[in-house]
């Protein structure tokens, strides 16, 4: 058998626990209470000597007890589980908190106890992991916590890896241990990861949110946090590094940040995020003139009328997919509201604006074509710095020109209100 390779110093492990915040209970076969760190205290909102040696049922409730016990059977059988519940004392009560249930296996493999961890997920998933444990039982604790730990020193040697640091990594401690982080995890991982192990042993605590292929359960986000350990002098002399699946809470906010920056029917950009794009390329537009062209469709209301708002929704994608493919792509396509959309491009001058224009009123016809006739549009569009440079008169004179186009008869481009002002009719 192969020597195992030594623990990480108690001091480092001391400081573990200072660095990680979550209320930890230890409880024995009866559901009594036999160990609350400082944190559990705060969040049961009880001293410890109101704590200790009572019941869960008795600490919180039946309800509270049935939701648990399950999770605890399963625990005390060995495996390592979670539960669910709304939280019903202190501050917290009304928020919901997810509970990790883990066996306290000792040197001969019997459970006497379990551990629990909360963590509130009212409205985040977890920002940070690490758990928190008496020092005697803190081996076989950090052993049990579900996600990937490690303790490094100030040369970012490996000092101190968990049980699910090794299944992440299909490597044993022994192989871990005594090691440089890069050497173990190879130089690309290493070039990837560097700059946030430098900046922890800064003094700096720092996060990592990155997208990792190669798990078997497919792509997953996950987020690392690298958080400076100091000694007493407040000189860093080492780091610890917590991963997390943050994959759902990941996924959700970029759906709500799309829901706010795309249009829900068309995809193309929103009103709110054209008018934020309007506003950011005026700042620079005395050296980069831009045009803005606002489009409104002429004969939608009865496309509606005949053949329903299904058929009316369905033209409007189009109509915002052809204006996307005649434009380039660094530039803006949006929906206004209704038949109306603006396009924001970058331009050498008027003429170039001009022909963009009548390139995106072709691209239109094809699909008034398509409809079989009937739904034309008008395009009006205003130049900055020529016409306006502030971003409010800017889109007020390309709506002026659009209503100009309508006056001299649909189906063109129109470049400023005046009716004398030269326009494009259907023939170009």
């Amino acid at each position: 058998m192969s020597e195992q390779p030594a623990p990480a110093p108690v001091s480092a492990i001391e400081r573990l626990v200072d660095v990680v915040a979550l209320p930890i209970g230890r409880w024995d076969r009866d559901a009594r209470l036999v160990f609350c760190n400082p944190p559990y205290q705060g969040w049961a909102a009880r001293p410890r000597e109101a704590l200790l040696g009572r019941t869960l049922a008795e600490l919180f409730g039946a309800e509270a007890w049935e939701r648990a016990r399950p999770a605890f059977e399963l625990a005390f059988a060995g495996q390592t589980t979670h539960y669910e519940r709304r939280l019903n004392h202190g501050a917290h009560g009304g928020r919901w908190a997810r509970i990790q249930v883990f066996p306290d296996v000792d040197a001969s493999g019997s459970v006497d106890s379990i551990f629990t961890i909360a963590t509130d997920i009212h409205e985040d998933v977890t920002a940070r992991e690490a758990l928190i444990a008496a020092r005697q039982r803190l081996d076989r604790f950090t052993e049990n916590i579900p996600y990937p730990l490690t303790y490094l020193d100030a040369g970012c040697v490996i000092r101190f890896v968990n049980k699910a640091y090794c299944e992440a990594t299909h490597m044993t401690p022994e192989q871990l241990v005594g090691r440089h982080i890069g050497a173990v995890r190879g130089m690309r991982r290493w070039s990837e990861h560097e700059p946030h192990f430098r900046r922890a042993l800064e003094g700096k605590t720092v996060q990592y949110t990155r997208l990792v292929a190669e798990l078997p359960q497919g792509p997953r986000w996950m987020r690392t946090s690298y958080v400076p350990d100091r000694d007493a002098e407040g000189r860093v002399v080492g780091l610890y590094t917590v991963t997390i699946d943050v994959h759902d809470l990941t996924v959700a906010q970029e759906q709500l940040r799309r829901s706010v920056e795309r249009d829900a029917l068309t995809d193309v950009l929103s009103r709110r995020t054209m008018m934020d794009r309007i506003e950011a390329a005026l700042v620079d537009a005395v050296q980069v003139p831009v045009a803005l062209f606002f489009i409104d469709l002429d004969g939608f209301k009865a496309v509606n009328d005949r053949l329903g708002h299904r058929e009316g929704d369905a033209l409007l994608v189009r109509v915002a997919q052809a204006l996307q493919g005649s434009v380039r792509a660094d530039d803006a396509v949006g929906r206004f509201g209704g038949d109306e959309f603006l396009v924001l491009a970058s331009v050498r001058s008027p003429a170039g604006a001009r022909a963009l224009a009548l390139h995106m009123l072709t691209a239109l016809r094809q699909v008034a074509a398509q409809e079989g006739g009937g739904v034309t549009a008008s395009i009006g569009y205003a130049i900055a710095p020529l016409d306006a440079q502030h971003p409010m008169k800017l889109l007020q004179a390309a709506d002026d020109a659009m209503y100009a186009a309508k006056r001299l008869g649909k189906d063109r481009v129109q470049h400023g209100a005046l009716p004398a002002q030269r326009s494009d009719s259907p023939a170009g």
